[in-house]
């Protein structure tokens, strides 16, 4: 090398460095390439992306090529290097080199293409993919050797190398995904979700209380009966003989809406057009009764614990607010449960759902001790209150301020949390 130019040297010792870079900053690309949405690339033609997903398909023969070029540029580069030391200042020029050209390699050929590569890593996956794919087959049987041998070696300890590894996200990790990726807009994020909630929230958690049930009772007048026909919110009603426990089945007002506008609506016809009731046992997950739901093409049961007692009223509508919002009028009816005074208190039904305030107030009240805000309550004070009673729960100071019939119906609740 002593008859090549230093300018020459200079140069060729520039490519190598270079070459360093591109395979640094290759690699930690490709490693760190969204693999979800370059699947979803590749499926919709991205030539880049469709090499990329190949390449990465056989990661071992991957990294050893790029290990190789690595290495041997590296290498390359340090005999370059060590020769214009020689020649600039005599036999110091060996260490002297070799600490200026790991300082350079150091910082050009790896630290700074690879810190590029980790924020960018499109932007250097897919081009460079072509690349790596066309060396790949020329340095093959080179690549094959190397894993081949390192294959051998690694057997002893029981490490075996596999391209088959499919990647699986359980529902906490997809939710995080979900969360913190920012590949949706927050609306669809908060629906996407919500649908993974479903697995988790029971119907006891959205159920229309018993004590709260509006159905059509056959025991009164029929003038009663029509007047509550004619001006329900709901679209289906539960009817019943004295009481809910007495359930002949459900009514569905669109069935007897056209003999009820022409006046010719009999006790008899009603009966007639009442469905079999259909009943859930309660702890049945949201996903599970939509599921049934769907299956039973029914859109309303009523819940029943273990005893066979009616315990509450659940409805199709019901679990699909739970991934979308109030969407109904029966459903828009019970969150007005919820009132802001002008001093920032809320006034709160007792039968708000702790899930609906959790979810819509921001709030962290314990579900796991009752499904309301009655029953919340009444499990805190472990007593019946006499009167206007508070009580603190968390960050929340809640004054019972209406009870009837031992059952607290509306609650002020004042929040501390806030400067």
């Amino acid at each position: 090398m002593n008859d090549i130019p230093l300018s020459t040297l200079y140069l060729i010792l520039l490519v190598l460095i270079a070459l360093s870079a591109y395979f640094s900053s290759s690699e930690t690309a490709l490693m760190a390439v969204n693999r979800y949405r370059m699947r979803h690339l590749a499926n919709t033609g991205h030539l880049g992306a469709r090499t990329a997903q190949k390449l990465l398909q056989k990661p071992d023969r991957l990294l050893g090529l790029i290990l190789l070029g690595n290495n041997l540029v590296n290498i390359l580069a340090a005999s370059i290097g060590t020769v214009i030391g020689i020649r600039l200042l005599g036999d110091n020029g060996v260490w002297i080199s070799s600490l200026v050209l790991t300082v350079v390699v150091l910082i050009f050929g790896e630290v700074a293409p690879k810190t590029i590569a980790a924020f960018n890593p499109e932007r250097i996956a897919y081009p460079t993919s072509f690349i790596l794919a066309a060396l790949l087959k020329v340095f093959y049987p080179l690549v094959w050797l190397i894993n081949g041998v390192t294959t051998l070696l690694l057997r002893p300890f029981g490490i075996r190398a596999r391209t088959d590894v499919i990647e699986r996200l359980n529902r906490e990790e997809l939710r995080t995904l979900l969360q913190e990726g920012g590949l949706v807009s927050n609306n669809h994020q908060r629906m996407l979700v919500n649908i993974l909630d479903l697995e988790q929230a029971l119907i006891d958690d959205v159920m229309v209380p018993r004590q709260e049930i509006m159905g059509i009772d056959l025991n009164d007048d029929w003038e009663t009966i029509l007047t509550q026909l004619t001006q329900t919110l709901y679209t289906r009603l539960p009817v019943y003989r004295e009481s809910i426990d007495h359930v002949e089945g459900t009514l569905h007002i669109r069935s007897v809406i056209a003999k009820l506008s022409e006046g010719g609506l009999t006790f008899e016809g009603l009966k007639q057009s009442i469905r079999t009731p259909y009943f859930i046992p309660e702890g049945t997950t949201l996903m599970q009764q939509l599921l049934e739901f769907q299956s039973r093409e029914r859109r309303m049961g009523l819940v029943v614990d273990e005893y066979g007692d009616i315990q509450g009223l659940v409805t199709l509508d019901d679990i699909l607010a739970e991934i979308v919002g109030e969407y109904t009028a029966e459903g828009k009816e019970r969150s007005r449960n919820v009132r802001q005074l002008d001093d920032g208190t809320y006034l709160i039904d007792g039968a708000t759902s702790i899930r609906m305030l959790n979810r819509r107030m921001g709030w962290n009240l314990p579900e796991d001790e009752a499904n309301t805000l009655n029953g919340l309550l009444l499990e805190e004070l472990e007593v019946i209150p006499s009167g206007r009673t508070s009580v603190r729960i968390g960050p929340h100071v809640m004054t019972i301020v209406e009870l009837r019939d031992n059952v607290i119906t509306k609650v002020l609740v004042r929040s501390e949390d806030k400067d």
